[in-house]
């Protein structure tokens, strides 16, 4: 079975734990959403970055609180370009699946949705 990948990004309303957490969340809810057959036991790992303006809480804390207590899950730093979305949360998920990439749905919401315009983004309603 192939692995595939899914990013999404989404920003905290501040640098505060359960902001964070929050936005995190919203992301993995609105990321299984569009890709309805994906189950944490199918995540064979996920990576999950945050800008240098957040530092309150590792956003792995939330998908552990949404019931990922198997899957693999690590929390680095951005890369500070200057001029960089403030208050983002990015993740990769690595994804065993079937479908093709090309069935996969990127998820990107608030104002993470400048990010990255030439993908499919989906704002999923929350």
């Amino acid at each position: 079975m192939p692995t595939r990948g899914i990013r999404g990004a989404t920003v905290a309303s501040a640098n505060q734990e359960e902001a964070i957490l929050l936005a995190t969340r919203e992301l993995l809810e609105a990321i299984m959403n569009a890709n309805p057959t994906l189950t944490p036991e199918d995540v064979a790992s996920a990576l999950f970055t945050v800008t240098d303006d957040l530092n309150a809480a590792y956003p792995a804390k939330a998908a552990r609180q949404l019931g990922w207590t198997e899957t693999p899950l690590m929390c680095a730093r951005e890369i500070p370009v200057p001029g960089s979305l403030p208050l983002c949360i990015r993740v990769l998920l690595h994804w065993n699946t079937d479908l093709p990439q090309s069935a996969i749905r990127h998820v990107y919401l608030e104002e993470a949705t400048k990010l990255r315009p030439d993908l499919r983004i989906d704002n999923t309603e929350k």
